[in-house]
């Protein structure tokens, strides 16, 4: 029987063809065996996932499923979607599918029925219960904050119920850049924490009661939607019960958009749109759910993931979306992927064996081809890359902006594979372009809730995979709490640092 050193060492010493090489003779039938969709039903369309761009080929392939049997990734697919625990230091199942009506029948149920509450409150908010409404200041961090921002971002430019604020940073400057921008007779807080305890998320909560207090609000803290997973945390700060939006405890901080932690999204945008991007990600967890072997897209993609980190060395994985509404993908990508699996020991507690995580980076097209295209199409350093794009427009104007757009995308990709020398007698190293470089393309037949909402589940579901296949646990974050333990120490006084922080708090005031 082969160990797992085995099996890695086998995918490592597989042949590397080129793509140029991978693509001769019968490109289009690579083409089909590397590419999928997932459909999401309705006017949404689907998703094309293609990754005949990059390296794998049958035997990568072939090596990867032999790892996945290895690693039992069908039981622990199945443990995830039946509710088990599959995250063992903290004991807990991850229940995120569950918030879109896939998993285990009864926390589907209880799940739904916390959504119903939401759509109740944000419905009543629309209609005028707790006055005019035009603000709201959601205060959170982490999963708390990014998920909400992308969402309102993404989906809340053509049409918004009501004009919303993130704001996650302790920097002050955050806080009052929101209330400048706010009518604070027509603003609402939201206040969103998994334990109603974040030092970050409470101080700019305690600011933003000030604010209303000292601008007239008679009743600040009945401006207050608590979203929590501690509902009784939330009641001993001062929330009223009816304005409070529990989640379960078993939903992870950044796999928790699904929850009352949209509750942002929801008011900007309203229910139906919240809902569609619910089933937008549930299209994503049954395909992830019940296909098996590499015609899984999701499972594909981890396995070109975890072969360009583990054979061939790569530290990063850069992310384009070529849509402005999808601007802050990459930075909520950053967190699901390096926070989940940046890890140093197994699920097991034993030290890991290689990398884990890359560093996840991007930006938007057609920005970043002036901005860091160079070091990928000309410098050393490999880095997978992924473009993200939608066939129909964003917008109303001449459809060559559109055009324009989406031809630089797949130009992009294209380059990076062929290379090439620019110089008119193709001799100019300075000119030369050396191509091989890998890249996937998701094409999204339109960008609307429900495509958001399966192409983040796509990519908490390419995370678990990842993870499943390094033995590691995606599903707790212990890597900021000595961070934060430290900062606790300094607010305290008295503890011992070394010379240079001792130096840096002398040097603020802050000793």
């Amino acid at each position: 029987m082969n160990t797992l050193a085995d099996l890695w060492s086998k995918l490592a010493a597989l042949p590397r063809p080129t793509l140029a090489e991978l693509f001769a003779g019968d490109g289009a039938a690579r083409v089909d065996a590397l590419s999928g969709r997932i459909e999401l039903g309705g006017e949404s369309g689907g998703i094309l996932f293609d990754w005949s761009k990059t390296h794998l080929d049958q035997a990568v392939l072939a090596g990867f499923g032999e790892l996945a049997d290895a690693m039992d990734f069908a039981g622990m697919r199945a443990k995830l979607f039946s509710g088990e625990i599959v995250n063992p230091t903290e004991g807990r199942a991850a229940d995120h599918a569950t918030l879109r009506g896939t998993g285990d029948p009864a926390k589907v149920e209880e799940a739904m029925a916390l959504i119903e509450r939401m759509g109740m409150l944000v419905e009543a908010i629309h209609q005028g219960a707790l006055g005019e409404i035009e603000h709201l200041i959601h205060i959170g961090i982490g999963g708390s904050a990014l998920g909400p921002a992308l969402g309102v971002d993404a989906l809340s430019r053509d049409l918004s119920y009501c004009d919303v604020h993130v704001v996650s940073n302790i920097d002050g400057v955050a806080l009052e850049q929101a209330f400048a921008a706010c009518d604070p007779a027509k603003t609402l807080i939201a206040v969103a924490s998994k334990t109603f305890t974040t030092i970050e998320t409470m101080t700019n909560a305690e600011s933003a009661l000030k604010w209303l207090r000292d601008n007239g609000v008679s009743d600040p803290g009945g401006r207050v939607i608590a979203l929590t997973a501690a509902p009784e945390k939330a009641v001993e700060w001062g929330v009223d019960e009816t304005r409070i939006l529990p989640f379960q405890e078993s939903v992870g901080g950044r796999y928790s958009i699904w929850s009352s932690i949209g509750f942002p999204i929801a008011m900007a945008v309203g229910m139906e749109d919240f809902r569609s991007m619910l089933a937008g990600a549930q299209a994503v967890d049954e395909h992830f759910r019940d296909t098996d072997g590499t015609a899984n897209l999701v499972l594909r993609a981890a396995f070109a993931d975890l072969y360009y980190t583990h054979v061939r060395g790569c530290q990063t994985r850069a992310v384009f979306a070529y849509d402005e509404r999808l601007g802050l993908f990459p930075d909520y990508l950053q967190q699901l992927e390096m926070e989940s699996n940046g890890k140093r020991v197994t699920s097991a507690g034993a030290p890991v064996d290689g990398p884990t995580a890359p560093i996840t980076w991007g930006g938007v097209g057609t920005d970043a081809q002036h901005a860091v295209f160079q070091l990928l199409h000309q410098g050393t350093h490999l880095i997978p890359v992924d473009f993200i794009a939608s066939v129909a427009p964003g917008d109303e104007l001449d459809p060559a902006h559109h055009r324009i757009l989406l031809t630089n995308c797949f130009a992009q990709g294209a380059a990076l594979m062929a290379g090439g020398n620019m110089s008119a007698d193709g001799e100019d190293p300075a000119r030369a372009f050396p191509g091989d470089r890998p890249s996937a393309t998701i094409l999204c037949d339109d960008l609307d809730a429900a495509t958001l909402g399966a192409l983040i589940a796509f990519h908490e579901h390419r995370t678990f995979a990842s993870a499943v296949l390094m033995g590691i646990n995606p599903f707790d974050q212990f890597g900021v709490e000595l961070g934060k333990k430290m900062a606790k120490d300094i607010e305290a006084g008295g503890a011992q640092f070394d010379a240079s922080t001792e130096a840096l708090l002398k040097a603020a005031g802050l000793s």
